[in-house]
């Protein structure tokens, strides 16, 4: 009864359109007064201090800065010149160009929205001058760029990793192969459209042009493998990688291409923390309803709730799909889970679920989410930046949305799939 007041509360302050962060906090503090007294209340700086201090949460403002300054720099401009040469040759090779892209930007930045904002403010403009409708350039760079919520460093697996109190590093793994899956099943959707449409071929494919733009771009392609290397070979944990990527972006923008002066270093770091105080506001708000609900024992109320209708975690886990593909189109990623993942972590611990399996489940319902109006924080971007009818924007998408929710259902129901690779390194 109290998560159905709180949520009911949590959902009319946001249609008020209150900030979600405030509004995790109003409820919060709302639901502290009502059942615990006025007394508390001191206590509620404090408890939103310690949610937000939690040194693998540092990682998030690192990488959004990290991308800030691949945004400013003339790093994207020559990751899309490489993939160009390697995916051009394709009928409607652009759009294999905005998957391959994404992917290589999605390794550094962590972070869908500042891969469509990079990628798309190129490639969309590039598509339509070749004669892509602006509906589809706005569907294929936004469901390419939510790769970036799958593949590692992800931010949104960041988050989940700390609410759930489990490895960051474990879930960067577990992403790696259905982020591959992703990528291909988006690819194959693509060309399909493309021969349907006559889409033009971008350019013959000559070995020479893809060695002169990989040397172009070769010191771009030294950020994946630092950050990433270090992570997974255990040199560095997942903040001390974040550290890595800004320190690798700058030296790389500033004294080896030399394209970024100190006017666009200062848009990038504005920007960067920007986007780190709406995340870290959450984050914060989020700790201050956490501990209400761990105190008044909520999770486990609703764990009993549940496991008394069944107990077969396949049917739990569809529950929850469903659950998260619906909060998915009126939350952004990092409000829905500081939000739901807490109030479910009991339960799935109770029905033996792993906390990574179930970590890909979240990410992978929160990629679809950003394409899924009407929030779709994504595809809201793509189609601003292509000047597209969201809704048109999204009959376009849907077979590309269709992709997401296959490697949702194979991740779900073949845990063996996602967890291999962490059960490789990890035993």
């Amino acid at each position: 009864m109290t998560i159905g007041f709180m949520l009911s509360g949590l959902f009319a302050l946001v249609l008020l359109n209150v900030p979600i962060a405030v509004a995790l906090g109003l409820v919060a503090m709302t639901a502290i007064v009502l059942t615990q007294g006025v007394d508390m209340l001191p206590n509620v700086a404090l408890v939103m201090f310690d949610g937000s201090t939690n040194f693998p949460l540092l990682a998030i403002p690192l990488f959004i800065l990290a991308g800030a300054i691949m945004n400013a720099s003339s790093i994207s401009r020559r990751l899309v010149a490489f993939a160009s040469a390697l995916f051009g040759f394709v009928r409607g090779g652009l759009s294999m160009v905005v998957i391959g892209a994404s992917m290589f930007f999605a390794e550094i930045s962590g972070s869908a929205v500042a891969g469509v904002a990079a990628l798309g403010t190129i490639l969309i403009p590039a598509m339509r001058a070749r004669g892509y409708s602006k509906e589809f350039s706005a569907a294929i760079c936004s469901s390419a760029s939510s790769l970036a919520i799958i593949i590692p460093p992800s931010i949104p697996m960041i988050l989940y990793a700390v609410m759930a109190e489990t490895s960051v590093v474990k879930m960067f793994v577990a992403g790696i192969i259905p982020g591959i899956l992703g990528a291909v099943g988006l690819a194959l959707t693509a060309y399909i459209i493309a021969v349907r449409k006559n889409f033009p071929v971008e350019e013959r494919f000559q070995v020479s042009r893809v060695w002169s733009t990989f040397k172009d771009a070769a010191w771009a392609f030294l950020l994946p493998v630092i950050i990433l290397g270090g992570i997974f070979g255990g040199f560095v944990t997942a903040t001390e990688g974040a550290g890595l990527a800004v320190a690798t972006a700058l030296f790389i923008s500033l004294f080896i291409y030399r394209e970024l002066n100190l006017r666009e270093l200062h848009k990038a770091c504005v920007d960067g923390g920007i986007q780190t105080a709406v995340v870290m506001l959450l984050v914060a708000s989020s700790a201050l309803i956490g501990t209400f609900l761990t105190e008044a024992q909520l999770p486990q109320q609703l764990a009993r709730g549940i496991t008394s209708l069944t107990d077969d975690k396949y049917a739990v886990l569809a529950l929850l799909n469903v659950a998260f593909l619906i909060l998915g189109m009126f939350l952004h990623s990092a409000a829905a889970i500081i939000l739901v993942v807490p109030i479910v972590m009991p339960l799935i611990h109770q029905l033996g679920i792993d906390p990574v399996h179930f970590g890909l489940v979240v990410t992978l319902n929160l990629a679809i989410g950003q394409q899924t109006p009407p929030v779709a924080s994504v595809l809201i971007a793509a189609c601003s930046i292509a000047r597209a009818d969201i809704w048109e924007t999204t009959k376009v998408n849907l077979g590309f949305i269709g992709v997401l929710l296959v490697v949702l259902m194979i991740c779900t129901y073949v845990p063996a799939l996602s967890l291999a690779l962490v059960d490789v390194f990890y035993g």
